[in-house]
């Protein structure tokens, strides 16, 4: 696969500028997370469930109000709402500080403030996703996508140190107001944004049925639902890895805050590496979804039995290499495969899903870890992600007529076998596969479409410029070799 150069997306003015925002701006909230975590954890004498809890109170909005969230999203202005609720985040912030300071911080005050993050992130997170093919030209978007990672990553790596270090030192109020002032370098950097240099998408007119409309697109499409389960099943415990980190630092190890903000930075050095790697590749790859989610959920498994801090701490490295090589490919396939007037309510679903699953997964990790501890927590995780990715790959394997021989190197493969009607992706125009929905020129633009998206172009109609038959075909081909190769 041909390499691009690592930085290659920051050429362009507008994604820089953004880009060095988001940059200054994540270490803040990372330092927020390990605080409000600590905080919790110190207010409630150490318990899992009152931890969950908050998690599940940040994410909960998600969950019930996602979709209209994508909605409101392909309905206005993404750099005017993004400014808006940047500055709503950093109120909260300064506002939970205040308390905290004050010492009249209690745990139901963490949880109001937590379910009102969650409420703003419905209108954020998607807008966030959708407003970057704005800023950059789709070759560049993989990339992108790839660097925002890397820069929430890198906040994952100093943020939690450094929170560690100074809710030692000034406790966790401080930590809460010093990520309210940071968001202002991300509402500086929206304002420096060239309007006239973005490629807006044309906005959604105001009318009913278009949360319908967003999941019917959806559910046409089996790989996308295929890769929203896989999301779901890996999110369920994954999600809540900050939450069982804290857990196993306070409870099992029984070493303090600074501690906690290594481990949490180990995971994110991971993380950060797993991004980088992302960004010089070119394409996303299916095969690079399913590698992460499996290895991810070794990794769990993994750190759940290690008998010291030390080396749990080693093995979070490769976990959070692997879930970022996930993470990333997953979200730019999703990203560029879809279209644009369709990429808000999408990418709220794929944010539904993927986030949305931390409220139900939440109070059960926290649940597992207080009746038989934490490392039953990550064990349980590791072991059910392992089932799930494996059965989820089969029937992706089969939608796109890949073999088990077929993943095996080539020179082990032996004699490729005559592949013949559905085997090899040709079947007679306009004949549909069973639980299709849609006609079936919808789903040829949809294939096509996402083809073409991946910066694929089907090989018959690169040498005879044929129709949509021969364009369906490429793609399938494309979409199997993208698994096998």
């Amino acid at each position: 696969m041909r390499r691009v150069a690592m930085f290659r997306s920051l050429s362009v003015r507008n994604y820089r500028i953004y880009a060095l925002g988001q940059l200054i701006s994540n270490p803040g909230t990372w330092m927020q997370r390990i605080a409000q975590d600590w905080l919790v954890l110190q207010l409630s004498g150490g318990s899992g469930i009152a931890l969950g809890m908050t998690t599940a109170l940040q994410f909960l909005p998600m969950l019930f109000f996602g979709l209209w969230g994508g909605a409101m999203v392909d309905r206005f202005d993404k750099r005017k709402l993004l400014i808006l609720t940047q500055a709503s985040m950093g109120v909260l912030a300064v506002g939970l500080g205040v308390l905290a300071v004050l010492g009249a911080a209690e745990v139901w005050h963490v949880y109001v403030f937590a379910f009102g993050l969650g409420m703003i992130t419905v209108l954020d997170n998607p807008g966030r996703q959708a407003f970057v093919p704005e800023m950059v030209d789709r070759d560049l978007l993989p990339n992108a996508i790839a660097l925002n990672s890397a820069s929430f990553q890198l906040g994952r790596v100093t943020g939690p140190a450094v929170a560690g270090v100074l809710i030692g030192l000034i406790g966790s109020g401080p930590v809460f107001m010093i990520n309210g002032l940071s968001f202002a370098f991300t509402i500086v950097a929206l304002l420096m944004i060239r309007t006239a240099d973005l490629n807006p998408t044309e906005r959604l007119p105001r009318g009913k049925g278009q949360i319908r409309e967003g999941l019917r697109y959806i559910g046409g499409r089996r790989d996308l639902v295929l890769l929203l389960v896989l999301a779901g099943s890996v999110q369920f415990f994954g999600a809540n890895g900050q939450t069982q980190i804290a857990l196993m630092v306070n409870n099992v190890f029984e070493t303090g805050a600074e501690s906690f903000g290594v481990a949490a930075a180990a995971l994110a050095v991971g993380a950060l590496v797993g991004a980088l790697l992302a960004a010089r590749r070119e394409h996303p790859r299916l095969k690079l979804v399913l590698i992460g989610s499996m290895g991810f959920g070794v990794a769990q498994l993994v750190a759940g039995l290690m008998p010291s801090y030390v080396a749990f701490v080693l093995v979070l490295v490769p976990m959070g290499v692997l879930f970022m090589t996930f993470v990333t490919t997953l979200n730019a396939t999703f990203q560029m495969s879809v279209d644009p007037q369709m990429r808000g309510r999408v990418m709220s679903m794929f944010l539904l899903v993927f986030m949305g699953v931390a409220p139900i997964g939440a109070p059960v990790v926290g649940l597992i870890a207080d009746v038989f501890g934490p490392q039953a927590s990550l064990f349980t995780g590791g072991a059910v992600t392992i089932v799930v990715v494996s059965v989820l790959s089969v029937l992706l394997m089969r939608t796109k007529g890949v073999a088990v021989r077929d993943l095996l190197p080539r020179r082990w493969r032996g004699p490729e076998p005559e592949r013949t009607g559905s085997q090899s992706g040709q079947r007679v125009s306009g004949s549909d596969h069973p639980g299709d929905h849609g006609d079936g020129a919808d789903r040829e633009q949809h294939q096509h479409g996402a083809a073409e998206q991946l910066g694929v172009q089907p090989a018959e109609e690169a040498l005879t410029g044929e129709g949509p038959e021969h364009q369906r075909r490429g793609t399938e081909q494309q979409q199997g070799a993208d698994l096998r190769g």
